[in-house]
Parts: structure tokens; sequence; C-alpha cells
């Protein structure tokens, strides 16, 4: 059986939870796997630690929770403070980096890349609210567990209508971006 685990997390208000849906339902609509959604929520939900965590499987899931993910996409200080030592060893880890000031706690991944979704979203596209989405397109180029196109055809289709050229155009900026990127050097 294979099993993956992948923990997105930010603060209320940046669109985490939908990411989740997104891509549980890449996975499990458009990917023939098994997948589980899971998210968590601080005391005050906009502006408050806020975590969707997905589970991934060719068999059926057995277990529902991320204990260590492999995947870890953070969007916030606070959500790193929170969630960073769950990150498995070697893992992938992605981060805004206009809002996680980062320590020595993430050289333990694999691969790391920063990207200022933020600043991309409201710079290039007018719009802070599709950074998530930003973020996600950055995913789905660097990531070997999905097809990019699988996952922009989710995106899609979880939107609603009214914005899906505005989300299209953000998760491409987000591929454009991650066609560039180099992962960062760390020293331990």
């Amino acid at each position: 059986m294979t099993r993956h685990e992948i923990r997105l997390c930010g603060f209320g208000g940046q669109g985490i939870a939908l990411m989740g849906k997104i891509l549980g339902s890449a996975f499990s609509v458009f990917g023939n796997r098994h997948s589980v959604t899971t998210q968590s929520y601080g005391p005050e939900s906009r502006g408050g630690a806020s975590a969707s965590n997905i589970v991934v499987s060719d068999d059926v899931v057995d277990y529902p929770y991320v204990i260590e993910p492999e995947v870890f996409i953070c969007m916030s200080k606070e959500a790193y403070t929170k969630y960073i030592d769950s990150l498995r060893p070697g893992g992938l880890f992605i981060y805004e980096e206009d809002l996680v000031p980062v320590d020595d706690r993430m050289k333990k991944a694999g691969k790391i890349y920063k990207l200022p979704a933020t600043t991309i979203a409201e710079k290039e596209l007018g719009r802070r609210i599709v950074a998530n989405i930003v973020m996600l397109g950055f995913f789905a180029e660097l990531n070997d567990l999905i097809d990019k196109e699988t996952l922009l055809k989710s995106t899609l289709r979880m939107v609603p209508p009214r914005f899906k050229a505005l989300n299209e155009k953000a998760f491409k900026l987000g591929v454009k971006y991650a066609q560039k990127a180099k992962p960062l050097e760390v020293t331990s």
C-alpha cells in the first residue's frame, strides 16, 4: 500500500480549507485514488491557525489523520510554529516567504521552496484572495504525487463560475514561478 500525507496550513481567511478540498478531490475524483481530507481551525477561525490535512492512498485509507506529512505547505507564522515539527524528515516544505519566518526546524526537509504567493496575487492579479491558488499551482509543478492538469481541473471544478478565469490565471502563475524556482540550500 502506498500512503502519502500532506498538510496545508495558514491562518483562517487564506483559503486553506479550499486548498485541501481541491487537492483531495484531485486525487479521488480525477486521479482515481483514495483520499481523506480533514480540517482543523484555531478558536477564532478568521486569523487563527488553520490546517487542511490530506491522506492519499492507492488502497482504502485505513487511518484518516496526518501524523507526519511528507508534503508541508505553510502560509502563516502561527501555523509554522504549531505544525513544523510534524514534517517528515526528507519531506517537501513550501512556505509563504513574506508571512512565514522560518528557523532551523525546517532543515529536516529534503527540499525547501519559498514563494511570496500573497504578493504575487496582489501585484500580478490584483486579488490577494487567490494567493492560495497561486501556492497550489506552485506545488502542482513541484510535486510527483499528482499531475498538474488534474489539479487544475479540480481547482476549476471547486471555485464559483464567475471566479474560474481568475483562479486559472492564479494557478498558472504559480506553475510559472515553480518552473523557475530552485530549492533553498540548507546547511546543517
